[in-house]
């Protein structure tokens, strides 16, 4: 059981038997005395991608989930879906797009680091790394002088992924970019 004061970001939870993972976490204190904290959380249901709002009084309590988190590899993605590979069992996983979500703007054939997210024995969903590397493949010439401080311009990655990129990057070049928000982090090294 986990209580409300142990409520933040990135926290699973269980609500009426679904898995859920805490997107955000708004403490509300109250104006009358003897009155209860409210808890206001953004959550996205695990299985469904589904995401909502839910209210707790301070002290409420909800179990956790068990989900267990397994190391899988992107194979490929074709009409029946998106396939993976279980690294440790060597089993291909099949996942819908409403069960990976956003995930197809990041995934590249072969990308490690993703875990798989298993609920009463069935994976329901991925895990992303933080972090990918991807290729630029399309975004307009580079403006002479354009510092990392300086204007942005939207750049289509290999995975047609689009993203606001520093001006002074170019088609071909490989970008660190964060999974959680869609953002440019810097130039990949190598």
């Amino acid at each position: 059981m986990i209580s409300t004061g142990d409520f933040k970001r990135g926290v699973r939870i269980l609500i009426d038997a679904d898995p859920y993972l805490i997107l955000d976490v708004h403490v509300q204190s109250p104006s009358a005395r003897g009155a209860s904290s409210l808890t206001k959380l953004k959550v996205r249901n695990l299985r469904t991608g589904q995401v909502f709002e839910k209210t707790f009084r301070g002290g409420d309590k909800v179990e956790q989930p068990d989900l267990e988190l397994r190391p899988v590899q992107y194979l490929y993605a074709d009409d029946d879906g998106f396939h993976f590979m279980d690294t440790q069992s060597y089993e291909q996983i099949r996942l819908g797009a409403d069960d990976v979500g956003d995930a197809p703007g990041y995934l590249t054939e072969g990308l490690e680091g993703i875990r798989s997210v298993v609920f009463n024995g069935k994976v329901i969903s991925i895990d992303l790394p933080n972090t990918v590397a991807l290729r630029i493949t399309d975004t307009a010439p580079s403006i002479k002088g354009g510092t990392a401080q300086a204007q942005t311009k939207p750049a289509t990655l290999e995975t047609g992924l689009v993203i606001q990129v520093p001006s002074y990057l170019e088609p071909e070049e490989q970008v660190i970019v964060d999974t959680r928000d869609a953002r440019f982090i810097s130039r990949a090294k190598g």
